[in-house]
């Protein structure tokens, strides 16, 4: 997917898959209240492609369970993510691409936060600070070419 010729990572470190999540028989009951969960969020950002790899966020274990904390409650929901080398030039497109698929995904109640996990990134607190900041996703996403990066990123891949 890469639009450059040379990957910045060309032999990434490839990680299994975690099980499908198991399914309680009142998951699916409407009148049952049902709060949101750190596995509710990890399995909708574990499949979003990277930008560079035909391989998935979790695959890359650009993101893991254990780096996802929800609040129901409170509605927040914070993600930490991992880019796989310090000066990963695709750290903010995955983290806009996290950020994007909560937002489609999740109720409007919740407050997101998407930020690179600490000490793992040469730039993690521009990376950080854009993502923050929602005017600069609202603006990166009225750019039609960012957003067809970010789409193909959140896109069903074919196995």
């Amino acid at each position: 997917m890469s639009g450059g010729t040379t990957l910045e990572n060309a032999n990434p470190v490839i990680f299994q898959r975690s099980g499908e999540r198991l399914q309680a028989a009142t998951d699916a009951d409407e009148d049952i209240h049902d709060p949101i969960d750190d596995r509710e969020i990890f399995d909708m950002i574990r499949s979003i492609n990277d930008p560079e790899h035909p391989l998935s966020l979790e695959e890359l274990n650009v993101v893991e369970q254990v780096r996802v904390k929800v609040n129901d409650e409170e509605s927040v929901v914070g993600v930490e993510f991992t880019p796989t080398i310090p000066h990963c030039s695709m750290a903010t497109l995955i983290g806009l691409s996290i950020k994007v698929k909560l937002l489609r995904s999740l109720p409007d109640r919740f407050k997101i936060d998407v930020h690179i996990t600490p000490g793992t990134h040469a730039s993690e607190e521009a990376v950080n600070k854009q993502l923050a900041d929602k005017e600069r996703v609202a603006a990166a996403l009225e750019n039609s070419s960012l957003l067809e990066v970010v789409n193909q990123c959140l896109s069903t891949r074919s196995i």
